[in-house]
């Protein structure tokens, strides 16, 4: 069945329409694809202005926002779930009383498209691996001067891509490369569907706040990844989490440092050497050589605001690592910049996720000469607790100057927050944004 086919006249709730363009592209598509809409979102107008003023020519989409109306979960064909909304919404509930079809789109396109889909989870680590993958099968066998021919595309929990579209854009023979967060991962429980390649990269604690402190909810969530695979599917870990799967299960050690092995990769730490050798199972598993992956690998740089190296100035070097949102992750960045010098002048900080920080309060002793404390619930216990001599500002640029006023030639500026965003940002995108910024004006 064409896409148009699917979509066309069916009465469609859109549950979150957002701010980060994955919304948009996917209301976009299904109001293209003729389908009767109607989008609700807890945000005024005025703030969905950016959102609203790309769907304006679209005659087929009714809007209530700054509120949900349970009378829009009744009688309709689909509901379509954005990852943010937690599956025991009341409006959720409504729609399943009324038998209605909840969707969210990585899991929608993951059944309907006739493409292959490899899909990556993980607490840390699934952005890079995404990129990684995406990049190997893109770029590597047109730098041997050897044209593709499947498509590759991009989908799932990536900023400003929407997942729909690809109903339209990808063919049997193309590949997917997808980022699923345990949000998103819901919607293939919901279906009981997993992706042919899945790459499982870690379990850490995290959103603990939204699980309830359950780690068991979490992992269920996460476990969707690889829990409907069929024989011939591929499961691909970074260690081993299950004894019970049908798939091929592959669990790589990390790529070895030179000289042993030769990967000359130009990423820091330990971490992104278990995450490159992730992309090269999932990537041998589509046919690529790991001569091939080698070579797209070694030359691969780090994905915005992961431990990304922005900068020197005067002798400092400064790396984003924004997306670094629990303890676990911000321990990685240390370990893998930090030295026995402690020349780290750490930014962090932010909103509270319930995760506990008394590992990363003895690896920043090991490595940090001073901690720069972004305002927020989680400093809040920071400060009281523990970091009682550090500084708190309630904005970026102060702590930025802040640190480089702390600094001095050789050591390293650190952005890793180790806390969520809300409060002092929309979001992460925008905290991430706002650093870039700072960083570039600086000379």
């Amino acid at each position: 069945m064409q896409h148009k086919d699917y979509f066309k006249d069916k009465k469609i709730t859109v549950l979150g329409l957002g701010l980060l363009g994955r919304g948009v592209g996917d209301v976009e598509f299904l109001a293209q694809s003729g389908a009767n809409l109607i989008v609700t979102d807890l945000k005024p107008s005025t703030q969905l202005r950016p959102s609203l003023q790309k769907l304006r020519k679209f005659k087929n989409i009714k809007y209530v926002l700054g509120k949900h109306r349970l009378e829009d979960f009744k009688g309709r064909d689909m509901i379509l779930k954005s990852a943010s909304v937690p599956l025991d919404s009341p409006y959720i509930k409504e729609a399943k009383k009324n038998k209605i079809p909840v969707e969210m789109s990585a899991a929608l396109v993951t059944r309907l498209s006739p493409a292959k889909i490899i899909g990556i989870t993980g607490t840390r680590g699934k952005s890079t691996v995404t990129q990684m993958i995406y990049e190997i099968l893109q770029q590597g066998l047109s730098l041997l001067g050897v044209t593709p021919v499947a498509k590759i595309f991009l989908g799932g929990n990536v900023r400003g891509i929407a997942t729909l579209p690809l109903l339209k854009k990808a063919k049997k023979g193309d590949i997917i490369v997808m980022e699923l967060d345990s949000w998103q991962l819901q919607g293939f429980g919901e279906s009981k569907i997993s992706p042919h390649i899945a790459v499982f990269t870690n379990l850490l604690r995290d959103h603990m706040n939204y699980y309830k402190g359950s780690m068991s909810k979490y992992f269920q969530d996460k476990a969707n990844i690889y829990k409907y695979q069929k024989k011939g599917d591929y499961l691909i870990a970074g260690k081993e989490i299950t004894k019970k799967i049908k798939a091929k299960k592959i669990v790589p050690k990390a790529l070895p440092n030179p000289p042993a092995g030769g990967w000359k990769l130009k990423i820091a730490g330990e971490h992104n050497r278990e995450n490159a050798a992730l992309a090269l199972e999932a990537a041998k598993k589509v046919g690529v050589s790991e001569r091939v992956v080698k070579k797209v690998l070694e030359n691969f740089k780090s994905v915005e605001g992961r431990l990304e190296y922005m900068k020197t100035v005067k002798g400092v070097k400064i790396y984003n690592d924004n997306n670094a949102t629990t303890p676990d992750a911000t321990i990685m960045a240390l370990k893998a910049l930090g030295s026995k010098k402690k020349n780290i002048v750490l930014i962090m900080g932010g909103a509270d996720k319930g995760l506990d920080m008394i590992k990363l309060l003895k690896e920043i002793k090991k490595y940090c000469k001073t901690v720069v404390l972004l305002s927020g619930t989680g400093t809040d216990k920071l400060k009281t607790i523990w970091l009682s001599d550090s500084q708190i500002v309630d904005n970026l640029k102060d702590a930025v100057k802040l640190a480089i006023q702390e600094s001095k030639k050789d050591d390293i500026i650190l952005f890793s927050p180790a806390f969520a965003s809300f409060g002092l940002f929309k979001n992460e995108y925008d905290r991430n944004d706002q650093f870039v910024g700072i960083i570039k004006k600086l000379k």
